[in-house]
């Protein structure tokens, strides 16, 4: 197995658990609200972290399969010489936002959330726990579209 199936195999697992553990709590909160009459303090903070790890996750995973929202239309009616060009130039567009918004400035937003010890008001959990998921995505992104840069200068060497 090659390591970009081992991540794609660890992304796809740790989105599936944690949708899972959204719904649950979901669940839980509109049963502890309607039926119970007594809605539950963390379940709304939970499920609002765990959208961002989902939504931010999500993304990177989609981005590495190349089956995020794109508008192709110039690559569409490009020929293959133009169109091996714009994938190239689009692809080093989205490693430097990658870099440099996600992971400099995700981690710079880490940082300063444990430096600052700032902590979530119903769980009490480190804000920078909830925002780590930033750089991690950022790295994937990078990774992704370094590799399918790889591969289009291989493919495009057989052509």
């Amino acid at each position: 197995m090659t390591l970009r199936k081992y991540i794609d195999k660890v992304i796809e697992w740790v989105l599936v658990f944690l949708m899972g553990i959204l719904v649950l709590d979901v669940l839980w909160q509109v049963f502890s609200r309607y039926v119970m009459n007594a809605p539950s303090s963390f379940t709304d903070e939970l499920a609002g972290f765990l959208l961002i790890w989902v939504g931010l996750l999500g993304a990177a995973y989609v981005a590495g399969q190349r089956e995020h929202l794109a508008i192709d239309l110039l690559i569409q009616r490009s020929s293959p010489k133009r169109r091996f060009k714009l994938e190239m130039m689009i692809s080093v567009v989205v490693i430097i936002f990658a870099l440099t918004v996600m992971v400099v400035g995700g981690s710079w937003l880490v940082y300063t959330r444990f430096y600052l010890s700032v902590k979530s008001a119903a769980l009490g959990l480190p804000l920078g726990m909830v925002y780590l998921v930033l750089p991690i995505s950022g790295l994937l992104i990078a990774y992704f579209d370094m590799d399918n840069m790889y591969n289009m200068v291989k493919e495009n060497r057989k052509k």
